[in-house]
């Protein structure tokens, strides 16, 4: 019993591990989304930071607009982050996880 008990406790410790290397890994995945006209675009990544923001000269002249610009670029490259980040992680801890009955949290 007490056998399998440090077996699960070793896998739940090896699942968290590949959750934190995956998150770790998660910074280095980049995402770059455009305005549907180039004037804006954005890298931002896997894990929600925004890493570049590249306005062309255009925009400046409309502060309105460019604040939509923004928000709309950003908006679009930080969905696409959320559901990799989502995706991977699940799959880290579902890789992981030992097998107990009745807890199938990650399907």
């Amino acid at each position: 019993m007490f056998g399998d008990l440090m077996g699960m406790m070793g896998k739940l410790q090896e699942a968290q591990k590949k959750v934190e290397e995956t998150k770790k890994r998660l910074d280095t995945v980049l995402i770059d989304e455009n305005s549907s006209d180039n004037l804006l675009q954005v890298t931002v990544t896997a894990n929600s930071k925004i890493r570049t923001i590249n306005i062309d000269d255009r925009l400046f002249e409309d502060k309105e607009q460019l604040e939509d610009y923004l928000i709309l670029t950003l908006n679009k490259a930080l969905e696409k982050a959320a559901k990799i980040n989502e995706t991977e992680l699940a799959v880290a801890a579902k890789d992981g996880m030992p097998n107990i009955p009745g807890m199938d949290l990650f399907k």
